[in-house]
């Protein structure tokens, strides 16, 4: 699996801990969207597109089944918004 292509939206809310939204693209033929980028006391971390149940509990629509997969998707979207994060002018 190569994920080969990364689009970050950053998020310029400032009482959220949401700081950015993005999809990626694996082999050039199947896109993942809604990817969450969190802030947390410990920094950012990823969050994978959800559902809420009718049970009130939120559900992944796509994640990875291993821990090695979810650090590669991480790891490029994380990558991929402090790029784009470096290059966005804060708002006043």
């Amino acid at each position: 699996m190569n994920i080969t292509n990364v689009r970050v939206r950053i998020v310029q809310k400032p009482d959220t801990k949401l700081k950015g939204v993005a999809t990626i693209t694996i082999d050039d033929c199947f896109a993942v969207h809604d990817i969450k980028i969190l802030e947390s006391e410990e920094g950012y971390f990823i969050s994978m597109p959800s559902k809420k149940s009718p049970d009130g509990e939120y559900r992944d629509i796509a994640h990875p089944i291993n821990s090695e997969t979810r650090k590669v998707v991480a790891d490029a979207v994380l990558a991929e918004f402090n790029k784009v994060l470096a290059e966005t002018p804060v708002e006043a």
